[in-house]
């Protein structure tokens, strides 16, 4: 007596699951399995069909259930048949290898104190999501950009408005109870992300994730738009921006693939369509300096001003850009970071400040080198909230680290518990203080220097 196993069609998914793409495929793979793996009754297939059945129960139904469970598991990463996975609504998700540096030269000094610990929590829940600190020319300030899209401005008493970046501003603006409450109309209300002043004018520029460059007067109000485009390619995610001598803007574009609000499936992907331009006042040109980055963050200009540094986020360097001098227009490596970096600042000694949203961990470097990996592992029903904490380690922490012109690590401060200070944006050094931003949470840390 033979015996036939067959595999289940794919009956228990749903209409709109069958009309998927993947799903013919799918089931073309399970009809070749049933017809040439397991049927039994297939001499040519299976030799002899009788010792197979003999021992089928004993040898087979092991194997048989791991292949079945496997299968399943791999067909529902295929077609997310219940729309839970941190990609279900990017059909056109994908994984690239990211370029990390070698595990051994990823900073290990560690900050033993937590010396964070130690920062004043200011203007809690007065702002949210406060990501970029300034001050004007006259040293008045900070000025930051919240998530509901305003510019605010601290008087000394209390914050006021200053400035907006969309002019379609509506009730889906108003209060909510946390940064990550805005995140869905962020393309209504606009998000202003890094902020620089014109010291010779007093005009802040605006780096607006969906507005693109920006810039408004001393007076405020609504900011006037300087480009949305370089090279006939929409600016997707611009993010942050510094400005010299002559007037001239340098900002980075993190993506022209995926916007602020699905800033979790750019860190996930690993995609390289970043870039950092350059906005000429004058001319109204934008051109763009360097292409094909992976999540380019923060930018700062050296205090001569012979070049800017820029953050690599999804590979966590400090990259040199060469505006002066024998190496105008090129670039180099100048530090490896010990995580992801946001912002970038340069204090009055030409140092820079980074502001590192957390360490890179071994799951996450791991899931950087293995593309393929992290793409089945994306679709799985796992939320992308809970993949972004398994990507930080499982906690909010926070470190800012201190570098030299030439890329030597001076200093670094932490809240390895991030029992006081979380997820730092950005850390702008002011009259021998840190003045750090975030834009996850709803207050302002500051620290004093020694």
């Amino acid at each position: 007596m033979s015996k036939v196993v067959h595999l289940m069609p794919l009956w228990f998914l749903s209409e709109d699951v069958l009309v998927d793409p993947h799903y013919n495929e799918l089931q073309s793979d399970l009809d070749f399995l049933n017809s040439n793996v397991f049927d039994y009754s297939n001499p040519s297939t299976n030799g002899d069909t009788e010792d197979l059945n003999d021992n089928f129960h004993e040898e087979m139904t092991p194997a048989g259930v791991l292949a079945g469970v496997c299968l399943l598991l791999a067909v529902y990463c295929a077609v997310d048949p219940f729309k839970h996975s941190a990609i279900s609504e990017f059909p056109d998700f994908e994984s690239v290898k990211v370029d990390v540096p070698p595990w051994s030269a990823i900073p290990v000094e560690k900050d033993p104190e937590n010396l964070l610990q130690k920062s004043e929590i200011k203007f809690l829940n007065q702002v949210q999501g406060p990501e970029s600190m300034a001050f004007d020319p006259a040293g008045r300030g900070p000025y930051t950009g919240v998530a509901d899209g305003r510019i605010v401005f601290w008087d000394g008493e209390k914050w006021t408005d200053f400035a907006y970046t969309s002019a379609n501003r509506s009730g889906l603006c108003d209060p909510q109870p946390s940064p990550s409450s805005y995140l869905k109309n962020e393309h209504i209300c606009g998000r202003p992300l890094g902020l620089r002043f014109d010291k010779r004018t007093g005009e802040l520029y605006i780096a607006d994730a969906y507005f693109g460059l920006m810039k408004v007067g001393p007076e405020g109000g609504l900011a006037t738009s300087l480009t949305t485009e370089a090279e006939g390619v929409p600016l997707g995610f611009t993010n942050d921006l510094d400005i010299d001598d002559k007037g001239n803007v340098y900002f980075t574009d993190s993506s022209t693939k995926y916007q602020r609000r699905n800033f979790l499936q750019l860190v996930f992907s690993g995609e390289d369509s970043g870039r950092v331009l350059k906005y000429n006042p004058k001319t109204k040109e934008t051109t763009v300096l360097f292409r094909n980055l992976q999540f380019p963050n923060g930018l700062s200009l050296s205090k001569d001003g012979s070049f800017f540094v820029f953050c690599e986020g999804s590979i966590g360097r400090l990259r040199k850009y060469w505006l002066k001098g024998e190496k105008a227009g090129t670039s180099e490596i100048m530090a490896v970071l010990p995580g992801f970096p946001d912002n970038v600042r340069t204090n009055e000694k030409g140092e820079f400040w980074v502001a590192i949203h957390c360490r890179r961990t071994v799951y996450a470097y791991i899931l950087a080198l293995y593309p393929k990996l992290r793409n089945l592992w994306l679709k799985l029903p796992i939320p992308a909230k809970i993949h972004y904490l398994m990507q930080i380690g499982g906690r909010i922490h926070a470190a800012v680290v201190k570098y030299s012109p030439e890329g030597k690590l001076l200093q670094i401060l932490e809240d390895r518990q991030g029992k006081v200070v979380k997820a730092v944006s950005e850390v702008e050094e002011k009259d021998g203080k840190l003045w750090m931003g975030s834009v996850l949470m709803p207050f302002v840390a500051v620290y004093q220097l020694d």
